[in-house]
C-alpha cells in the first residue's frame, strides 16, 4: 500500500552539491533515501531550507519525489549551528502545508529536523522516526568549546528522544550513546545504517581510473574524501604520510572536498591550517587538495586510490569508507562510531586508533607491502557492503520500521475507538435509563418529595437504609443535614441507618442475620418519621424486614429501587423505579435521583416559608427553662398541603 512520507532535512538537501561544509553524509543519505522509497511506491516530500532566492517552492525532482524549499531565514548559506532561531517559521510552514496536505510519517534527520517533527506531531498528530546523523552530548565531549551549537541543543534532543515514534540509529554506537545518554526506550530503537548505490560506485581498472583523473600509474595513492573540517581527522592522514615518507615509502595523498576557498576566493582556515601541517611534515609536493567533486566523479577517485584513509574523532556512522570498500578498495578507518560497524578489522582493512597517525601509517605500510593481501581486502569489502549495505536494503529496512509505526499506530486508533466506543455505549446506556426513569417515575419522584417535605414539616425524621445503594444513601443524609443548594439553611433531620460500625457489630452477633435494620429502626423510629430505601433490585431481606417493620410502626415509606420494582416496590407507600436490570445504571440514576429530591425539598421548604417558622420555634424553645415539648408551629403543615394525621410531638430540627 503506497505511503506519503515527510522527509524533514532543514540544512543537507538532497539536490545541493556535495563536499560543502555543510554538505556531506546526510544530503547523500536523504537524497537516496528518497528515491528508494519512491521506487517501492511511496509518495515522499523532501522539506529543506531555502538557501538560495532563485529556487521555487517546490521541484519535481523524481517520480514520486518532490523537494519543497521552506522560507525560514535568510535565503543564503547559514552554518546550521545559526539554524535555531529560524526553526519556528520552518515548523509553522511544514505545519500548514501538512494541514492541507496530510502525510502518513514524517521522518525528521538531524536534531533541528526533530523539533520540526515535533511541533507537526503536537499540532496535528503525525506520527516521526528520528535519525540524529550526530548527537550534541557527543559531539560536545569530542568537540568541547569547539562545538559552536547552542546549550539548547541537548534539551531538544531529549525532547525529540522522548516523543518520537521510532528512532533509528545508524550503528550499535550510536544506539548505546542514545540509551547511554539520553535514556532512550531501546525497544523504539532500530538500527538501520546508511548505504551505497552498486550503480554508482562499484569496482573499476585502477589504471584507467588514474589515467582519467591524470595520475601516476606508479604512485602509491592514498585518498581522504570528505567535509573539510576539523573532527574529520585530515591532519591525521597528512601526519601519516609524512611518517611513511620518512619510512621512506612516499605516497600521494589525495584529499577530497572542499570547498577550498570562500565566496570572496580567500582560502578557509582549515585549507590553510591542513597546509602548513604538510609544510611542517615536508610533503606538502606529496599532498594533493583536490577540492569539492561532483559526486558522479567521486567513483573514480575511490577506485584511483590503494588505500582509502578514513580517521575522525567521531564519526556517527560514514558513508565514505561504505563507497570505498563497493569500489574494492581497502579502508583504514578510526575505530569510532559507524567505522568500527562498517569495517571489519582485518578482514575488509583495519582500524586504528584515532588522532594517531603512526597507527595509520603502519597499517599503510603493511598492505603496501602485501599487495596481494590489500586485493583480498578489496574483495571482501566488494562482498560485506553488497551484503549489507546497498541503498535498497536500507530502504526496505526504514520500510519495516515506518510500517511498525504505522501498525501500531492504527492498532493505538482502534484501540483508541474501541474505548472510546465503550464510553459512549456505557453513557448511552445511562442517558437512556435517565430518559427512561424521567418518563416513567416524574410523579413518583414529586410523590416521594412531597414525602419527605410532610416530614420536616412536622418536625419528623427522615430515616435513610441502603442495600445497594447504601452510599447514595449517605449521600442523601449528608444533602439534608448538610447544605444542597441553599445556602445558611438550617439542618434537616436525617439519619442513616446501618453506617454505624459497633452497631453492626453487634447485630451481626444476633441470631437474626436479617433482622438487623429492623431492629435499629425500631430502636430510633417514632409515627410520623419517614424511612427511605435504596436498593438496585428491591428484594434485599434486610431491608423488606425494615420495611416491614415501618409499616407495622406507622412510618411512611419511600423506596428507590431498580428493575420491576422488587419486594420493596409493592410494600412501600411511594416507590420510584429506575427500569434497568444493569445495578451499576440503577446505582447511577438513583445518585442523579438523590440531588433531584434534595433540591425539590429545599425549594418546596423555603417557598412555604418553613426555614424562617422552624428557625423562631427553635429559638423560643432554646429559651424556656421548662422541659415541655414545642408544638408544631400552626399551619405550617398546612402550609404545605399536609394530609397526614397528626404524631407526637418534638423540637423542631429533629431533637427528640
Amino acid at each position: 500500500m503506497s505511503r506519503s512520507i515527510a522527509l524533514i532535512s532543514e540544512h543537507a538537501s538532497p539536490l545541493a552539491t556535495l563536499g560543502g561544509v555543510d554538505a556531506g553524509g546526510q544530503n547523500v543519505y536523504v537524497a537516496h533515501l528518497a528515491r528508494r522509497l519512491a521506487a517501492i511506491g511511496d509518495r515522499v516530500d523532501v522539506y529543506t531550507r531555502r538557501d538560495r532566492p532563485d529556487l521555487p517552492e517546490v521541484v519535481e525532482w523524481l517520480p514520486g519525489v518532490r523537494v519543497i524549499h521552506v522560507p525560514a531565514g535568510p535565503p543564503e548559506d547559514v552554518p546550521k549551528e545559526a539554524l535555531l532561531p529560524f526553526m519556528p517559521a520552518f515548523a509553522a510552514f511544514v505545519v500548514r502545508r501538512l494541514r492541507d496536505e496530510p502525510v502518513d510519517l514524517v521522518h525528521a534527520n538531524f536534531f533541528l529536523s526533530g523539533l520540526v517533527a515535533c511541533e507537526v506531531r503536537a499540532a496535528l498528530g503525525i506520527p516521526f522516526v528520528v535519525t540524529f546523523h550526530a548527537l550534541g552530548r557527543v559531539r560536545r565531549q569530542f568537540q568541547g568549546a569547539a562545538d559552536e551549537f547552542p546549550d539548547e541543543r541537548f534539551g531538544i534532543e531529549d525532547r525529540i528522544v522522548a516523543e518520537a515514534d521510532a528512532i533509528v540509529a545508524e550503528c550499535p554506537q550510536d544506539e548505546e550513546d542514545l540509551i547511554r545518554l539520553y535514556d532512550a526506550d531501546a525497544h523504539r530503537i532500530s538500527i538501520v545504517p546508511c548505504g551505497f548505490d552498486p550503480g554508482e560506485l562499484a569496482p573499476a581498472s585502477r589504471p584507467l581510473a588514474r589515467l582519467d583523473l591524470g595520475l601516476d600509474p606508479a604512485e602509491r595513492i592514498l585518498l581522504q574524501l570528505g567535509r573539510m573540517v576539523p573532527r574529520k581527522g585530515i591532519d591525521t592522514v597528512i601526519r601519516a604520510t609524512g611518517a611513511l615518507a620518512r619510512d621512506g615509502m612516499p605516497v600521494r595523498l589525495l584529499v577530497v572536498g572542499g570547498p577550498e576557498r570562500d565566496l570572496d576566493g580567500v582560502t578557509l582556515p582549515e585549507l590553510a591550517r591542513l597546509r602548513e601541517i604538510a609544510r611542517e611534515e615536508r610533503v606538502a609536493d606529496q599532498v594533493t587538495f583536490v577540492g569539492r567533486r561532483d559526486r558522479e566523479e567521486l567513483a573514480a577517485y575511490y577506485n584511483a586510490a590503494d588505500i582509502f584513509v578514513s580517521t575522525p574523532w567521531y564519526e556517527p556512522f560514514g558513508i565514505t569508507p561504505l563507497e570505498a570498500m563497493a569500489c574494492g578498495t581497502p579502508v583504514i578507518g578510526a575505530n569510532v562510531g559507524g567505522i568500527k560497524f562498517t569495517v571489519r578489522d582485518g578482514e575488509t582493512g583495519y582500524l586504528v586508533p584515532p588522532n594517531d597517525p603512526s597507527a595509520v601509517a603502519e597499517r599503510a605500510a603493511h598492505l603496501f607491502r602485501h599487495p596481494k593481501l590489500m586485493a583480498v581486502l578489496g574483495r571482501q569489502g566488494i562482498r560485506r557492503v553488497n551484503d549489507l549495505f546497498t541503498w535498497e536494503r536500507v530502504a526496505a529496512s526504514m520500510s519495516a520500521v515506518y510500517e511498525e509505526v504505522l501498525v501500531a499506530r492504527r492498532r493505538s486508533r482502534a484501540d483508541e475507538a474501541a474505548r472510546l466506543a465503550t464510553v459512549d455505549r456505557r453513557i448511552d446506556e445511562l442517558a437512556m435509563t435517565l430518559q427512561e426513569t424521567k418518563r416513567r417515575a416524574r410523579s413518583s419522584i414529586l410523590d416521594a418529595a412531597d414525602a419527605m417535605c410532610m416530614t420536616f414539616a412536622r418536625d419528623r425524621s427522615v430515616l435513610v437504609v441502603g442495600a445497594g445503594g447504601a452510599p447514595e444513601a449517605e449521600r442523601l443524609v449528608g444533602s439534608l443535614v448538610g447544605r444542597f443548594r441553599i445556602a445558611g439553611r438550617p439542618p434537616l433531620s436525617a439519619l442513616a441507618l446501618g453506617t454505624d460500625g459497633a452497631v453492626a457489630a453487634a447485630l451481626r452477633d444476633d441470631d437474626d442475620p436479617d433482622g438487623g435494620l429492623a431492629r435499629q429502626l425500631e430502636s430510633v423510629a417514632r409515627p410520623g418519621d419517614l424511612l427511605v430505601g435504596l436498593s438496585t433490585a428491591g428484594h434485599a431481606p434486610g431491608l423488606v424486614r425494615a420495611f416491614l417493620t415501618a409499616r407495622a410502626r406507622g412510618i411512611r415509606t419511600v423506596a428507590l429501587v431498580g428493575g420491576d420494582g422488587g419486594r420493596l416496590g409493592t410494600i412501600a407507600d411511594v416507590a420510584v423505579i429506575v427500569p434497568s436490570s444493569d445495578p451499576h445504571h440503577v446505582r447511577e440514576v438513583h445518585g442523579a435521583l438523590v440531588h433531584v429530591l434534595v433540591e425539590l425539598v429545599e425549594t418546596r421548604l423555603v417557598d412555604s416559608g418553613w426555614f424562617g417558622e422552624a428557625a423562631a420555634v427553635r429559638d423560643a424553645a432554646m429559651s424556656q427553662t421548662s422541659a415541655s415539648p414545642a408544638l408544631d408551629p400552626p399551619g405550617r403543615a398546612a402550609a404545605l398541603g399536609s394530609h397526614a394525621t397528626p404524631s407526637d410531638t418534638r423540637i423542631p430540627g429533629g431533637a427528640r
